[in-house]
């Protein structure tokens, strides 16, 4: 028997960031240990007390079986709590909210929910890969709709022709924006929601940097409408949980109902116990004030030095992410190449590799390199040192 791929899966290429993780590898079989700012996973230990209630979870669920699909109420409740207090909004927990493993499977997924064959799907390029990687198992059609600096890095609606978006169904949105760090207020969330309404569309609202921010807090598209709205958010970044896969979609209790129907047929609930961690998160403020203040201080570190070696100020209002631009007459990749020197050995991101080129074949990442913000202040300070001995 003959192995083959389906053709979707032969159709994408390697994921972006498997990719940077290929690199740290080849650095480490040197006897190099790089200063990894490649992929946006947090190094900080996930706080005691989240961790003591994970441990308290397990003792208590050890016999509890299959968790629930949608999140046990106690952790619906949680987040309808955290909304009302975060934004001031109103969120039903038994209509309105549902629970996910992580942001990840729900982003992917949700296309089988919603998107037929040949439906338009409106991407931000740079994204998250998995909007266009689950149009495209959804047999969508991803349309790239590029961000630019020159708007602040928020969607031009302008630009999308219009028989594209009469043929659209979904269109991603992702404030406060990776990779930017670029926020989106009430104005811009009207804009797109008049432009969805004109046309039909759902929106699908990635929020999951929502409490990464170094001025006002970034507010919800939820603060503005709930109808045909999805929002995607989840405790990875906030709290520094990567690994216990913890998230939520809320909003329009129609789509609410579309995406526990994909879910239960396609996989899982959250382990319980995890759920009880995800509550006692979400019932504390002081470690993600603490978190913020520790990504303002390696994003205050690290800008001066880029700025000093040579390079644009990309400093970033939110996020843990710094979108910095690379010198004139060099691609992405060839400055990200740069610093894998092994003098320097630094990992960043290329901008490409996180941007989908548009109709036109233009790529919008293409003259940034990302910089997350995970490694310590100490090896930031390191990395900082490094690069202000550069000249550009």
């Amino acid at each position: 028997m003959k192995s083959k791929a389906s053709g979707r899966l032969q159709g994408i290429g390697a994921y972006a960031f498997a990719e940077v993780d290929n690199k740290v590898d080849e650095l480490k079989s040197k006897g190099i240990a790089p200063i990894d700012f490649g992929v946006g996973d947090p190094t900080a230990p996930t706080p005691e007390l989240i961790r003591r209630a994970a441990a308290e979870g397990l003792e208590l669920r050890k016999s509890s079986g299959y968790p629930s699909y949608i999140g046990a109420l106690k952790f619906r409740e949680a987040i309808a709590q955290w909304v009302q207090m975060r934004y001031g909004v109103q969120i039903d927990p038994a209509t309105e909210i549902s629970s996910t493993i992580g942001s990840k499977e729900a982003v992917f997924n949700f296309h089988e929910g919603v998107v037929d064959p040949g439906d338009v799907v409106l991407c931000p390029s740079p994204g998250y890969p998995p909007y266009t990687r689950g149009t495209l198992f959804a047999e969508g059609v991803p349309y790239q709709v590029p961000i630019r600096e020159a708007n602040g890095f928020l969607i031009d609606f302008s630009e999308i022709p219009s028989e594209v978006a009469g043929k659209a169904k979904l269109l991603w949105l992702n404030y406060p924006n990776s990779p930017s760090g670029a926020m989106a207020d009430e104005k811009f969330y009207r804009e797109a929601l008049d432009f969805a309404r004109k046309y039909d569309i759902i929106i699908a609202s990635d929020e999951a940097y929502s409490e990464i921010y170094f001025s006002d807090p970034p507010i919800s598209i939820l603060n503005v409408s709930k109808e045909g709205v999805l929002v995607f958010n989840s405790l990875s970044k906030r709290s520094a949980m990567t690994c216990y896969r913890a998230g939520w979609v809320m909003g329009d209790p129609e789509l609410v109902a579309i995406f526990r129907k994909v879910k239960t047929n396609i996989d899982s609930g959250t382990a319980t116990f995890i759920q009880d961690a995800a509550v006692a998160a979400l019932k504390d403020e002081k470690h993600v004030q603490d978190f913020r203040e520790e990504y303002r201080r390696k994003r205050d570190i690290l800008c001066p030095a880029l700025v000093a070696a040579g390079l644009p100020d990309c400093t970033p209002d939110s996020t843990l992410y710094i979108w910095q631009k690379v010198p004139e007459g060099m691609s992405s990749l060839d400055f990200a190449t740069l610093l894998l020197d092994e003098k320097t050995a630094i990992v960043t991101t290329p901008g490409s590799w996180i941007s989908e080129p548009n109709v036109r074949g233009e790529n919008a990442g293409e003259g940034y390199v990302r910089f997350a913000l995970v490694p310590s202040i100490e090896d930031t300070r390191l990395a900082a040192q490094r690069i202000s001995t550069l000249r550009f």
